[in-house]
C-alpha cells in the first residue's frame, strides 16, 4: 500500500477543476437531453451552468494576474453572480410556466406539450 502523502503536498489543480466541471456539464447534458419531465430538463440546465460557473471561477482563481498581483481578480467572480442571477429567473420563469402547464393539461411530459403550436 502507497503512503499516505503530506496535506503539504496536496494541492487542487485546474486540471481537477475542469474535469468537475467536464463531469457536471456531461451530467446535466445527459439529464437534459435524456429525460421528459419538463422540471427534470430544467434540473439538467441548471447543472450544466454550474459547471459553466465552476468553470469561469476556476478560470479566475488560476489566472496570472492571481499570482503575480497577490490579490483575486473579481472579474470572474463578478461574472458568476450575473450566470446565477440569471439562472434564477430563468427557473422562476420555466417553472412557472411548467405549474400552468400542469394545471391545464395535467402533465409536464414534454411529449404532450402542444401548447405553442399553432
Amino acid at each position: 500500500m502507497p503512503p499516505i502523502p503530506a496535506i503539504e503536498d496536496l494541492s487542487i489543480t485546474l486540471a481537477h477543476y475542469l474535469g468537475l466541471a467536464g463531469t457536471v456539464f456531461a451530467i446535466g447534458t445527459v439529464i437534459a437531453l435524456s429525460k421528459r419531465n419538463a422540471v427534470a430538463v430544467l434540473m439538467g440546465v441548471e447543472l450544466m451552468l454550474n459547471a459553466v460557473n465552476l468553470t469561469v471561477l476556476a478560470f479566475s482563481r488560476f489566472s496570472a494576474a492571481f499570482e503575480e498581483g497577490g490579490s483575486a481578480p473579481l472579474e470572474g467572480h463578478v461574472f458568476v453572480v450575473f450566470v446565477l442571477t440569471v439562472a434564477a429567473a430563468e427557473a422562476a420563469v420555466a417553472l412557472a410556466m411548467a405549474v400552468l402547464v400542469y394545471r391545464r393539461r395535467e402533465t409536464v411530459d414534454l411529449d404532450r406539450f402542444n401548447l405553442m403550436r399553432g
